[in-house]
């Protein structure tokens, strides 16, 4: 018979090590990557916030500057992310990279979360009626079974 040493509890070496959030500018988006940052804090995590630029084949050929207008988009969160880290700065420390994706937003955060190693993804609700229908980005996350995966209202 084996005699069994008690265990020692381990404080703070398990959780997520990369936290993924999608951000797209929406306010579900903006309170998931709110929710993934105290997450983030709490775990001592690397918090990789992926905006993932939409690829519009059909407003490209139409003459629209799509990439410009995604670029303003990417170029805006960038500065309000930054505004809030100086906000908070030395009261909550939290390691972030800003990371930009070309694609669908599911086929972009599936790329971000696998090349980032994600240990968790966190993304918005989606505020589009349309997705009833064909799936949100958060369902087909889900579906996919490869992260643990947090939609926030």
């Amino acid at each position: 018979m084996t005699e069994q040493q008690p265990t020692q509890f381990e404080r703070g070496t398990d959780g997520p090590k990369v936290i993924v959030v999608g951000v797209d500018g929406s306010e579900s988006s903006l309170r998931a990557a709110a929710y993934a940052a105290g997450l983030a804090r709490r775990q001592h995590a690397l918090l990789a916030i992926v905006y993932v630029q939409p690829v519009l084949a059909a407003g490209a050929a139409m003459g629209a500057p799509v990439a410009e207008t995604t670029d303003e988009i990417a170029e805006d969160l960038v500065a309000q992310i930054r505004h809030e880290t100086e906000r908070v700065k030395g009261i909550f420390d939290i390691r972030w990279e800003f990371h930009t994706f070309r694609g669908d937003p599911y086929g972009g955060l599936v790329k971000a979360a696998d090349e980032l190693k994600a240990d968790a993804v966190i993304v918005g609700a989606s505020e589009q009626a349309g997705h009833r229908i064909i799936g949100s980005v958060a369902v087909r996350l889900v579906k996919a079974g490869r992260w643990p995966v947090t939609v926030v209202p």
